[in-house]
């Protein structure tokens, strides 16, 4: 393998590290939503095997936002925005969600998460892009088991597009009356849940694979998550202020842009 090709996909690795932070600082996504399509791209560069290229990218972008996300959650929590109310009422249906997305997203072909990525990405940015900032569904989230269900939505498509939830969990809290900024900051937290058992859950189905790049741990590599994970962690507080400083309206249009970039991209791969 060419040495100078190596080198230029580490500093991509470096520069998607860096803008991962600052986005899930920003939008509350993890991160995952910009290593997903950079690191499929990377991978597939390098020649890794279609069989596992997907798997691999879900795999070790949430191994990334374990980290990313709990320093989000961490410097939103110093300002006052999280909420931990809502996040433990959600808990509970995250996990259950991220256990079945586990289950689903280690068993299908990569080309069946690859869509799933895209298609949810696509609906998601029109929606945020074309949903007025004040149109709601509910003047608040319903308790119970709607509220379970809505964190197993979440915990579970989340876990299969190897994101951090913030790309589900926003706009829904947001279709419930919960402001953009405490939904960003809760939906830093949330992505914690999500990433802790699905980064598990994906190194262990992969475990042994004969065709995986050198220093994986199953569907976790290693390399790329020692470049991406630095970067990320270290800018997501700069993502955070600006989540604070920000008009709101422009914290959501940027949300919907970076989404509706990185639907197109990933669906052009399916369709290629």
């Amino acid at each position: 393998m060419d040495i100078g090709f190596l080198a230029a996909f580490a500093g991509c690795l470096l520069v998607t590290g860096a803008l991962a932070g600052v986005l899930a600082g920003l939008l509350g996504v993890g991160g995952g939503i910009v290593i997903v399509p950079v690191l499929f791209q990377g991978l597939t560069w390098l020649g890794v095997d279609a069989d596992v290229r997907m798997h691999l990218t879900v795999g070790t972008s949430l191994m990334t936002i374990v980290a990313t996300s709990l320093a989000s959650a961490r410097a939103h929590h110093r300002r006052g925005a999280l909420d931990t109310d809502l996040m433990k009422t959600l808990a509970g249906g995250v996990l259950l969600g991220a256990g079945a997305g586990v289950l689903v997203g280690t068993r299908v072909t990569g080309e069946v998460l690859t869509a799933v990525f895209a298609v949810v990405a696509l609906l998601v940015a029109i929606n945020m892009a074309l949903r007025p900032g004040n149109t709601t569904v509910a003047a608040e989230l319903p308790r119970g088991w709607p509220r379970w269900a809505v964190g197993g939505v979440i915990g579970g498509f989340s876990v299969i597009m190897g994101i951090g939830g913030g790309t589900l969990s926003v706009p829904l809290l947001t279709a419930f009356a919960v402001p953009i900024r405490r939904a960003v900051a809760t939906a830093s937290a949330i992505g914690f849940l999500i990433a802790v058992p699905g980064a598990i859950g994906f190194a262990l189905s992969g475990w042994g694979r004969p065709d995986l790049p050198p220093l994986s741990l199953g569907y976790v590599n290693l390399i790329g998550f020692a470049l991406i994970t630095p970067l990320s962690v270290a800018c997501a507080p700069l993502g955070a202020r600006l989540a604070h400083s920000l008009p709101p309206t422009g914290v959501r249009l940027a949300f919907a842009g970076f989404l509706l970039a990185t639907a197109v991209r990933m669906g052009w791969d399916v369709l290629g």
